[in-house]
């Protein structure tokens, strides 16, 4: 199971640029792109509140409401203008179903606007099941989250492994009591070694490794 945002993608471009209109729509500066680690990883409205707060202009319940659906809208037709794959994905992914691994992505993102983006960069064919926050019982870091990812991917739960970059990822894997393996480049408030995952790696060249030693064997059973 992947994370999205920071995790198979870097989507801090795109995030961090539909969240800059909005704030000069109000007059503010926009944010410096080396802010975005540590705004980006809990959904949209997430994003909204931290960056209108970081900008000296919290906002109220209406206003975050409302500001929510033009994020939605701009954030869509934006949303692989500079949105990439780290470096590796699709390296790595291709080796993992090779050794028989079924992928999944579990995001807190929106499962609309994962396919979206998906499909866009060409990678949805490769998972079995893409569930989102709205897709699934309550979002990561609930335990939920994953297991409902597991099932949709027809996975085994004592063969899963968990792969992001912050702490709901972190959180929801140690709930469900599946393996842990964190990005050292993602999105995150919290230095990812103080998550204390199981493997922590700098490159996805190094996962198809990391996953093969969670499960204890080769991954093709």
């Amino acid at each position: 199971m992947f994370d999205l945002d920071g995790t198979l993608v870097e989507t801090a471009p795109d995030l961090m640029g539909t969240l800059n209109v909005l704030l000069a729509r109000d007059g503010i500066a926009p944010l410096p792109a080396d802010e975005a680690r540590s705004l980006i990883g809990q959904g949209a409205k997430a994003l909204l509140m931290r960056g209108f707060a970081a900008a000296g202009q919290p906002l109220s319940e209406a206003r975050l409401s409302s500001l929510f659906d033009d994020f939605i809208d701009h954030y869509l037709a934006h949303i692989a203008d500079e949105s990439r794959p780290f470096e590796g994905v699709v390296e790595a992914l291709d080796k993992l179903q090779s050794q028989g691994a079924r992928l999944a992505v579990c995001t807190n993102k929106r499962t609309d606007l994962s396919l979206t983006l998906l499909n866009a960069l060409g990678l949805s064919d490769r998972f079995s099941a893409i569930v989102g926050a709205d897709a699934a019982p309550a979002p990561k870091p609930d335990p939920r989250h994953l297991t409902t990812a597991i099932e949709r991917a027809g996975g085994r739960i004592d063969r899963a492994v968990m792969v992001g970059d912050s702490a709901s990822d972190a959180r929801a894997a140690r709930n469900a009591r599946v393996p842990l393996v964190l990005v050292s480049f993602g999105y995150t408030d919290i230095p990812v070694a103080d998550l204390e995952p199981d493997i922590l790696i700098d490159h996805f060249d190094a996962l198809p490794d990391a996953c093969a030693r969670l499960v204890g064997t080769s991954l093709r059973v």
